[in-house]
């Protein structure tokens, strides 16, 4: 990933606080034909792996060997951004459009798994870590054993070693305090949603 100074995540906290905010990855990997298979999946980031389960009716895991080259990509909240927000603009109209954005990279292998325990290990991590915050937590333990047995073979485990973590946040760090104000502004006052949530991670 390129990642001009100013727009590194140095900080290994911040970067997990990311992904465990988003809490899902783009896994890419190519086949032995030479062709890039990609698939969104919830992830687990557990010490120097990343956890992963898909459809056992997707073919993307059936590309995969043990060792097998992947990268997988986390992105953050992202939007375009006006050049009329810009004070600058006014100054001397040297301003163009751009995209502001924040994305880690995992790079590293990646195997299957199939054994129902490590299925049923990683499905009880990934539902107890997006379920602890409620009142009322549900459980796997909830469903039905035979109900569960069921849908564990219906999926794939993935897992990935990692080798490399790149965080990147290109947030107009690179623009004046006045300019990046106005970046913020515009963003809440002419956005939706993600326009909102974009200058929620500039205004820090």
């Amino acid at each position: 990933m390129y990642v001009p100074r100013f727009n590194a995540m140095d900080d290994p906290d911040e970067i997990r606080d990311l992904v465990r905010a988003i809490g899902s990855a783009e896994l890419v990997t190519v086949g032995v034909d030479g062709f890039p298979s990609a698939t969104l999946l919830p992830v687990i980031w557990d010490g120097e792996r990343l956890v992963f389960h898909m459809a056992r009716a997707n073919p993307h895991w059936t590309t995969i060997q043990a060792g097998t080259p992947a990268l997988a990509i986390v992105t953050g909240p992202q939007a375009y951004i006006s050049p009329s927000w810009y004070r600058s603009k006014a100054e001397h109209g040297r301003v163009v459009p751009t995209w502001n954005y924040s994305a880690v990279h995992f790079t590293g292998r990646v195997k299957t798994h199939h054994d129902s325990g490590w299925l049923l290990d990683a499905v009880t991590q990934l539902t107890d870590l997006h379920e602890r915050h409620r009142e009322r937590p549900w459980s796997v333990a909830d469903a039905p054993e035979t109900y569960i047995e069921k849908q564990l073979r219906a999926i794939v485990g993935i897992e990935m070693a990692i080798d490399k973590v790149e965080g990147k946040a290109k947030l107009s760090q690179n623009r004046s305090e006045e300019d990046r104000s106005g970046v913020i502004e515009g963003l809440r006052h002419e956005g939706g949603s993600r326009e909102h949530e974009l200058s929620r991670s500039m205004d820090v």
